[in-house]
């Protein structure tokens, strides 16, 4: 064990950066009243990444994602809306349309560091969401926990927030979606759902920031004007090309980070149990004659 030991800490010293998601990722998973057996969390998120890309790339694939596509967007826009709360310009109400765009409504006008976070927060929001449900779904007990959030935080929105017809019918559906899952899904399949779904909020992120390269900004079929880049540029400093840029960088980077922190922390549980199954470990730890 002391051997195993050494060489990890060598690793580390070699590696700092795996050695900080390695510790963050310790401290995410520690659930001892629920680890999900190592092979159905590794196909999980397998089945989850395979089927989003496959989808993807099927004629039909954007009829079966649509659903989340809309998920997206209520993630995006509600990002706005938090975050006018925070700042103090107030959360009206937000509209999610049939093309799978958005709007989010303040009470009130803000000062320019305050429009400038409101303007990030979606794009920004959506993967950091993604990226957060990737992380703790990978056990049973959280998977199901997420569900039961995600729906009602859904349902308390298509009520109170969401204020356009077809928006609140489909949140609502969403919503319920999730706590018949929570609900009557198995574990494994509640495992694979949330995969997904923080599969797709992460790859709608990277997707939707192409319409930002734009120059205008089209919600529902009508010209709106300016887009989340072009109001961060006016209210900093910067173009809207420049911020559509760092934002891309940001989903990308938030994915990675997520997926190198599930890797580690399955290579760390793989590496105690092939211990733990060992019996020459037994014997380094209790010599003979000690």
């Amino acid at each position: 064990m002391d051997l195993l030991l050494n060489r990890s800490a060598t690793a580390c010293e070699q590696n700092p950066a795996d050695h900080i998601c390695g510790r963050v990722s310790c401290y995410l998973y520690t659930d001892k009243r629920d680890v999900a057996p190592h092979r159905h969390r590794d196909r999980a998120l397998a089945i989850a990444l395979l089927a989003s890309l496959v989808l993807w790339n099927l004629p039909f694939g954007g009829l079966l994602l649509y659903p989340f596509k809309l998920l997206a967007t209520w993630m995006h826009e509600l990002s706005h809306g938090l975050i006018m709360l925070l700042s103090g310009a107030g959360f009206d109400r937000i509209e999610i349309y049939r093309d799978t765009s958005g709007l989010a409504f303040a009470e009130r006008g803000v000062g320019p560091y305050a429009r400038a976070a409101i303007a990030a927060a979606g794009y920004m929001g959506t993967p950091l969401l993604g990226a957060i449900i990737l992380i703790w779904g990978q056990t049973r007990r959280r998977a199901r926990v997420i569900l039961m959030v995600l729906g009602a935080a859904m349902a308390v929105s298509a009520v109170v927030f969401v204020d356009n017809t077809f928006g609140a019918v489909a949140v609502g559906v969403g919503a319920g979606l999730c706590l018949v899952g929570f609900v009557m899904a198995s574990e494994r399949v509640a495992m694979v759902l949330v995969n997904f779904i923080a599969a797709q909020a992460c790859i709608n992120a990277l997707l939707d920031i192409r319409v930002l390269f734009r120059a205008n900004l089209v919600v529902n079929g009508k010209n709106m004007g300016n887009s989340d880049a072009h109001n961060m540029a006016e209210a900093t400093f910067g173009s809207p090309t420049l911020w559509a840029s760092i934002w891309l960088a940001w989903s990308i980077v938030l994915l990675y980070a997520a997926l190198r922190l599930v890797y580690l922390h399955r290579k760390r549980q793989r590496a105690r149990a092939s211990a733990a199954d060992d019996p020459t470990q037994d014997s380094l730890r209790d010599p003979v004659g000690a």
